[in-house]
């Protein structure tokens, strides 16, 4: 299975459905500005492609916070649903795990929202825990 990393517009453009599969309310935005932005903020974004179009794609960044030191933190996975039981988001787990280790890094952490049960099945099975609440407040 060939991981690549998404650095320029073309990558981008290439992403764009599996990214809108997962943030719909991305479907008008300049995706493009976005992202390259975002990585210029360390935001890295590897994908799976098949036919010309990624089916696949995690978008992760390196931080660091008082309760649990540098770690490698998940912004983002998700696989189209026709290609969905195919190994992708394993893959993609596993290749951010390898990224870790390769760092000395001891910990992989994401946020997932209540509704997500198929993705909860694949973190809990790849041995993430449920380790706190995530609280946000829209202003």
């Amino acid at each position: 299975m060939n991981i690549q990393q998404a650095t320029g517009i073309e990558d981008i453009q290439k992403c764009r459905d599996v990214i809108v599969c997962l943030r719909p309310h991305l479907a008008d935005a300049d995706l493009e500005d976005m992202l390259l932005s975002m990585f210029a903020e360390g935001y890295r974004l590897h994908y799976i492609e098949e036919n010309g179009r990624a089916v696949a794609f995690i978008g992760f960044r390196f931080l660091q916070f008082l309760f649990n030191g540098k770690h490698i933190y998940i912004d983002d996975l998700c696989s189209l649903p026709g290609t969905r039981g195919k190994g992708y988001g394993t893959a993609l787990l596993n290749f951010v795990d390898d990224i870790a280790r390769a760092n000395n890094l001891a910990t992989v952490t994401l946020d997932s929202g209540f509704q997500r049960n198929d993705a909860h099945r694949l973190y809990l099975n790849q041995g993430f825990n449920l380790a706190s609440f995530h609280f946000s407040k829209k202003l």
